[in-house]
């Protein structure tokens, strides 16, 4: 969907350039970055957004890692593990290693993160990263046994991912809101400064130990909040930015037609979708009915949409988790062809012939949401459209309030089902469906230790969720990197913007 109005803009950007887009900070060693969308809070078990992620693993290490090309998992900070039964993961940690402020890693910060984090009233933003542990113990200085709660196949999926190792003096002391100002890791960057939701200053780390991750070679990365694209582009432009990311796919053709930039589209997990009020949390809705749910899912075309408005690396997607993941079975899902028509035809049945009119939330990609709601206005729905900041979004799904959302999942690059579809279809405080048969599906797949048992509970409920039309699941996102022709950088499918795989031309 490009327009004149774009073309000119764009091009009006490349004119305030003087000599095209200016040199990089190359000769300050300091690589400058924007994000989008406002992070709350920098303690990465206390955000649940891309941009905390991104921080997260450039500030601290988890104890496995997993490589974003192979999938392979290796050590990071523990060298080695083994399961002593179902139910008890020994880990032997790494030596030698020593946090920002100098404290050093051994097995007493495992035990103080596994303990504070895993227990619900200490209030970590997504609890399914962290509610499958029930404790850790010190066998000795350098090894640590998790205990598990039940059960959980994808333990070490998550050990790779969103479960960072934190300082015990240190965050006793400070706890979540002063890790979130003053952040301490034994990461590749150390943090020089926060300013919450708008600036952040990392330095490299000198004596970061050997990691799977790599050295990093960019001294000094510079983070702005800036959320409007046009904004950061004219920055770009500027020469006051070097990267910019998350780029709408009609900007990001045009920057690369312009040959100033390096302009690369990569595919991601996360997943946009509808979410609807199947069980009444936000009051009487229409959405309780499924012939309403199934209307919806009717009434939008969804190859119009990746074609026109996301292109590159994104595909339809029909099922409650990112088809790459561990048991999300997309032979299990039903689809609904775009049939505005039937759509109408089901609303009558439902006794909604003259339509109706209801909220719709969003927080990201107001063009996205929009051409949605011109689908649902087709098919006489009409939407009371509400804009918001994530985190208030987030607050009000949590407490049921939200009829009917366009919201997104990235599962925190997690490669395993459990991470999406058991994230919201567990009874929990997202879940807008509430179905028991759904529900057991799901505990068993997330427990069982046979991989072929998983999957056959994963797409009992993919089947089940589907059928029942709940979520109206849209397409699959790519990522649009535009950065400046001094920075080298090769984006990977995970959409975690990693500094230490950047580096100077």
């Amino acid at each position: 969907m490009q327009t004149s109005w774009l073309k000119s803009s764009i091009a009006g950007l490349a004119l305030c350039a003087v000599a095209g887009a200016a040199s990089a900070e190359k000769a300050n060693d300091t690589l400058r970055v924007a994000f989008t969308k406002e992070l709350e809070n920098v303690d990465s078990f206390f955000n649940s957004s891309r941009e905390g992620v991104v921080l997260q693993r450039a500030i601290w290490d988890g104890l496995i890692y997993r490589d974003p090309v192979t999938n392979e998992y290796t050590g990071n900070l523990a060298t080695s593990w083994e399961w002593i039964d179902d139910t008890t993961l020994e880990l032997k940690l790494r030596e030698g290693v020593t946090f920002h402020n100098g404290e050093p890693f051994n097995a007493d910060d495992v035990v103080y993160t596994v303990n504070f984090v895993s227990k619900e009233e200490n209030g970590v933003k997504t609890q399914r990263n962290v509610n499958w542990m029930e404790s850790a113990e010190k066998v000795d200085d350098y090894t640590v046994r998790i205990n598990l709660k039940e059960k959980f196949p994808a333990a070490i999926e998550f050990l790779s991912g969103p479960v960072s190792m934190y300082p015990d003096q240190y965050y006793a002391e400070v706890g979540p809101s002063g890790m979130g100002l003053e952040p301490v890791g034994t990461g590749p960057y150390k943090v020089v400064s926060v300013v919450p939701g708008q600036h952040f200053v990392l330095e490299k780390n000198e004596n970061y130990h050997d990691s799977p991750k790599g050295q990093p070679e960019i001294g000094n990365v510079d983070i702005r909040t800036i959320p409007d694209v046009n904004t950061q582009m004219a920055e770009l432009f500027s020469g006051s930015l070097d990267v910019i990311w998350q780029v709408p796919a009609d900007q990001a053709e045009k920057l690369s037609e312009m040959g100033q930039f390096t302009v690369k589209n990569e595919s991601t997990m996360r997943v946009g979708y509808l979410s609807m009020d199947a069980a009444s949390r936000s009051g009487d809705t229409p959405f309780s009915d499924l012939r309403v749910r199934q209307a919806v899912n009717h009434a939008i075309n969804r190859q119009e949409l990746v074609d026109a408005l996301l292109q590159g690396k994104s595909k339809v997607v029909w099922t409650p988790c990112f088809p790459s993941q561990f048991g999300c079975d997309e032979d299990a899902a039903q689809t609904y062809e775009y049939d505005p028509e039937k759509a109408k035809a089901l609303l009558a049945e439902a006794g909604y012939s003259d339509g109706f009119t209801t909220e719709l939330y969003a927080y990201r990609n107001r063009e996205y949401a929009e051409a949605i709601i011109s689908y649902l206005n087709a098919v006489g729905i009409k939407t009371d459209f509400k804009f918001l900041q994530y985190s208030a979004l987030r607050e009000m799904n949590m407490k049921g309030e939200v009829p009917l959302a366009f919201l997104t999942w990235g599962s925190f690059s997690i490669n395993d089902a459990s991470a999406m579809v058991s994230q919201f279809f567990k009874h929990g405080s997202l879940d807008d469906a509430r179905d028991d048969q759904v529900l057991a599906d799901l505990n068993v797949a997330d427990s069982s230790t046979d991989p072929e048992e998983r999957i056959e509970h994963y797409s009992k409920a993919i089947k089940r969720i589907t059928e029942q039309a709940y979520w109206a699941p849209m397409f699959s996102y790519n990522t649009n990197y535009v950065f400046t022709k001094e920075v080298e950088y090769t984006p990977t499918a995970d959409e975690v913007l990693r500094f230490t795989t950047m580096s100077w031309k």
